[in-house]
């Protein structure tokens, strides 16, 4: 049997910044020559004189168009979702987006899905910080009842968020909950943090109906979730405890990883 050369994976990165130089590293010392970066999108090139080399540095969404893309992938903020998304799923197959609280949007959800029905591309939502996604997704072909997802960090993580206006950050000695409410709440108020958020709730039964709760815990190892699940299928209860990236302990090492495993898993042979 004559074996087929698979043709190498062409990926373009929308944005340049702890997430994604995460993800083409880990691309770089696991690569085999099949996945190949051709180009990295940003605002300001200016702070991106270190992408990777061959790569094409873009400003401007109809600059993805003669690249021949297989696959784009968003880390870069919610607007860039916006801004990136059509443009995306026009000139690739598929486009994954990282910065999934622009999805709160649900005319932008909308406006994107039309567009990769319109093209026959795929709008692909990462499983980011979380484990159990999967689960929960394919539980939700029957009647869910619930779905709780309890956020868990460290109280450095919710600096520089409105979490600082509703407790004090610094005199805290337990675990502390300052938010309680929905998916769509959660992830509009905290979109760095409770992004994931959006995640579960599209997996399982809707941001409306998805219950989030935000804790900060001085005790916390790292980045924590806690999801349950009720319905017609049974229950399911995950708890997963990630180590914060280096360069941004508002984000976790497991956000990156996902979104590597969702590129390589477009070039394997054996999907898992």
């Amino acid at each position: 049997m004559t074996m087929q050369p698979r043709k190498p994976l062409r990926l373009a990165l929308i944005g340049w910044g702890a997430i994604n130089r995460r993800v083409a590293d880990l691309l770089a010392e696991r690569s085999s020559g099949d996945i190949t970066i051709a180009a990295v999108a940003v605002r300001n090139p200016a702070a991106a004189g270190d992408i990777p080399a061959g790569a094409k540095l873009i400003t401007e969404p109809d600059e993805l168009a003669g690249l021949d893309l297989d696959l784009v992938v968003e880390a870069a903020g919610r607007e860039a979702v916006g801004i990136w998304g059509k443009a995306a799923l026009v000139h690739a197959p598929a486009f994954a987006v990282a910065s999934t609280s622009a999805f709160c949007d649900d005319a932008l959800l909308a406006r994107l899905i039309a567009a990769a029905e319109s093209r026959g591309s795929q709008l692909l939502i990462p499983p980011g910080a979380l484990a159990g996604i999967d689960g929960i997704a394919a539980a939700s072909l029957l009647p869910l009842d619930e779905v709780v997802h309890r956020i868990v960090k460290p109280p450095a993580a919710w600096r520089g968020t409105s979490a600082e206006s509703l407790l004090g950050l610094d005199g805290i000695t337990e675990a502390t909950a300052f938010f309680s409410g929905t998916a769509r709440e959660a992830a509009s108020r905290f979109p760095q943090n409770a992004n994931v958020a959006v995640i579960s709730a599209l997996a399982g039964i809707g941001l409306d109906r998805t219950r989030v709760e935000l804790v900060a815990d001085p005790a916390a190892g790292g980045n924590g979730h806690q999801l349950s699940a009720r319905g017609a299928f049974g229950k399911l209860d995950i708890a997963i405890e990630n180590r914060p990236l280096a360069t941004n302990p508002k984000s976790s090492e497991m956000t990156a990883l996902g979104l590597v495993r969702l590129v390589e898993n477009r070039v394997r042979t054996l999907v898992r």
